[in-house]
């Protein structure tokens, strides 16, 4: 493993440990060369997640793609981060363990909603209006009358 820092090629382990849903390895490493330490990340590469689309088509899994479209949905929300990842790691290894290794982006999409609506309502609604695609204000406002029965 080369060194971020000085890019020696030798470093040793320090600490190793499983992600919470044993998809990866967290290893902490010390450089062999300069004695700074550094996080590295390892994962079984399989065979890529594929996601279908409405249209039919399929893309590849981009966990980027729906973390970025988590922390837009929680801008200037209290949620940590630590939240987004779970809930990308779920939809990660719900793929992972199908035997096709695809999904329909309406199932994701429904998952995260799920999952955004415990953590808040606020960032629920922000997804929703985005993944729903809501025709007109009279279909929000249906959804927003749905969220305030329940409390």
């Amino acid at each position: 493993m080369r060194c971020p820092f000085c890019g020696h090629l030798e470093s040793k382990v320090i600490d190793s440990r499983e992600s919470k849903k044993g998809i990866s390895i967290r290893r902490r490493r010390e450089c062999l060369g300069c004695d700074r330490r550094f996080t590295t990340y390892e994962k079984v590469e399989e065979i890529p997640y594929m996601i279908v689309k409405k249209d039919g088509s399929r893309q590849l899994f981009d966990r980027q793609k729906l973390l970025r479209g988590l922390l837009k949905a929680c801008e200037k929300r209290p949620i940590p981060v630590a939240k987004f990842e779970e809930i990308v790691e779920e939809v990660e290894s719900r793929l992972q363990e199908r035997p096709d290794k695809e999904m329909k982006a309406a199932e994701i999409g429904a998952l995260v909603m799920e999952r955004l609506r415990e953590l808040d309502k606020v960032a629920y609604v922000r997804f929703a209006s985005v993944y729903r695609e809501f025709r007109d204000v009279l279909e929000f406002k249906q959804e927003l009358e749905t969220l305030l029965k329940e409390k």
